[in-house]
């Protein structure tokens, strides 16, 4: 291979990368729109992609990628349902959807951007609650099982299956692929909303970045907020989820020491926040006040904000913090919400108030194998003086936690305590 072969297949490779990483979702939703068969769709990009990487190095990248890729892909789809299906499927109905593709790929039309009716699919109350935010993740951006699953903690095979029944499941129910009517999209927005932050509750618990596929998965979650604030521009709550992912990423550079040891929210040094992030996220959180309806994802996305604060000027807010963790319980009445109220509570009126708070949840069977709860309650019992109770606190926490950096600063803070 010569350098300029060598020089127009990476090209190509470039080209194809960062149309997959900009149009997947949008190709296999446009797809898939008119099959009803998501794995056909999937399988009809894949080779379209393959078609690019073959044909893109010799007669160089077309002036419309997308427009390119779509063509090929339909002409895949049609030739799957003519080979496979030919006894499923009436010919009036395969030539209505052959013209219907042949329009849209035209080189002049604009290709529909239909992932947000794609995510709604894959969170349609029909799909495993536990399923949807991987199978979102899979269809709209394209991971493969594997870097879900280890991502999931779970094995690559049995995610696999998991997300081959799904779509199953999408076929058989005739789910649609639409955005549901201004009634009901509140409930089926959340859900969305609630599948791209499990995708990010999932990338974040890998603070340092070690764990590429952790790590991926977060900037991935980010990347769909961004297109569900896209899409619905208006719609508070999706303004509020991407702000609250933007706050906490920012903090990733502080999480950790450079040999690799836990370091609490007090201790970060904000410095090494990413400024652009938190800025970003402040015109987020502005944006989706003005709308005038307050929500969950905004109240904690506020909660970032108000901790941001802090840490910059150094001034105190815990009244404003118990107060914006008081309209958040009300709204989402989770024994996590109410640990961390108690540690703001513990701020503003000692210990004993705090302790007094936890009580009140410390009966959820939840909170047994929940290591922020015994964490936070040694802390609040060690700043009482019942330093016995808080040492056999810290050890349920230290037994819980899988991470050694933060088990190590468990173990230091248990090793502080007074005999």
């Amino acid at each position: 291979m010569n350098v300029r072969e060598s020089q127009g297949d990476a090209q190509a490779r470039s080209t194809a990368e960062a149309v997959a990483r900009r149009s997947y979702g949008k190709l296999v939703a446009f797809l898939a729109a008119r099959t009803r068969d998501v794995p056909a769709a999937e399988d009809a990009l894949s080779e379209a992609f393959a078609s690019a990487l073959a044909d893109w190095p010799l007669k160089g990248c077309p002036s419309n990628p997308e427009g390119w890729l779509l063509t090929v892909a339909r002409r895949k789809v049609i030739d799957m349902y003519r080979g496979r299906r030919r006894a499923e499927i009436a010919t009036e109905r395969l030539q209505v959807m052959a013209e219907g593709l042949d329009a849209a790929a035209a080189a002049d039309a604009d290709i529909p951007d239909q992932r947000l009716a794609l995510m709604f699919a894959c969170a349609h109350p029909a799909i495993e609650a536990a399923i949807r935010a991987p199978l979102i993740l899979q269809v709209v951006l394209g991971l493969d099982a594997k870097t879900i699953a280890s991502a999931f903690l779970t094995s690559p095979v049995a995610m696999s299956k998991r997300l081959v029944r799904a779509k199953d499941k999408i076929r058989q129910a005739a789910i649609p692929f639409t955005v549901p009517e201004r009634e009901e999209l509140p409930n089926r927005l959340d859900t969305v909303l609630g599948a791209v932050y499990a995708a990010f509750a999932e990338g974040w618990t890998n603070p340092g970045g070690t764990d590429v596929a952790r790590r991926d998965l977060a900037e991935e979650a980010i990347f769909l907020g961004r297109v569900v604030t896209e899409l619905l521009p208006s719609e508070p709550e999706a303004l509020g989820l991407l702000a609250l992912m933007l706050h906490a990423e920012a903090r990733r550079p502080a999480r950790r020491t450079p040999q690799g040891d836990y370091v609490p929210l007090a201790e970060q040094d904000p410095a090494l926040w990413n400024k652009e992030m938190i800025e970003e996220a402040e015109a987020l959180l502005r944006r989706a006040s003005n709308l005038g309806a307050i929500g969950r994802y905004q109240l904690e996305a506020a909660l970032q904000s108000a901790h941001v604060h802090r840490r910059r000027t150094g001034r105190p807010n815990w009244e404003q913090v118990v107060h914006l963790y008081d309209a958040l319980f009300a709204i989402v009445a989770s024994p996590v919400i109410a640990i961390n109220r108690a540690l703001a509570i513990a701020e503003l009126h000692g210990a004993d108030a705090a302790l007094d708070a936890i009580q009140e949840v410390a009966a959820d069977p939840r909170l047994t194998e929940y290591q922020p709860y015994w964490a936070a309650r040694a802390e609040l019992l060690a700043k009482t003086g019942a330093h016995h109770e808080a040492r056999q606190a810290y050890e349920i926490a230290i037994g819980l936690e899988s991470d050694p950096a933060v088990r190590r600063f468990l173990q230091q803070r248990q090793s502080a305590l007074q005999p």
